[in-house]
């Protein structure tokens, strides 16, 4: 398997739009109209992340808000993996 290159800071500022940075890795809150809705978007995600073999840590709180989380372990930082990935996401959503 081979590891994206990270991207440098300028190459992530120039990414974002939506996504927040935070150190290594890029974040996004999603607030759904309650916690079925949460759970479908988490379900559609997961074979996204599966196609892209790129997966982020997922966490439902407060029953209807998922944030997002986004890194590329393999590499130490962030690679245009995520930032692939963030943008089918926000398709989703």
């Amino acid at each position: 398997m081979t590891t994206s290159p990270q991207l440098s800071d300028a190459e992530i500022a120039g990414r974002l739009g939506t996504w927040t940075r935070e150190g290594n890795t890029i974040t996004k809150e999603f607030v759904f109209a309650g916690f079925t809705a949460a759970t479908q978007f988490i379900a559609k995600l997961a074979p996204v992340a599966d196609a892209l073999d790129h997966h982020p840590d997922v966490q439902l709180s407060r029953y209807k808000h998922v944030k997002i989380i986004l890194t590329t372990h393999s590499a130490g930082g962030l690679t245009q993996k995520d930032f692939e990935l963030a943008a089918q996401i926000d398709r989703l959503s």
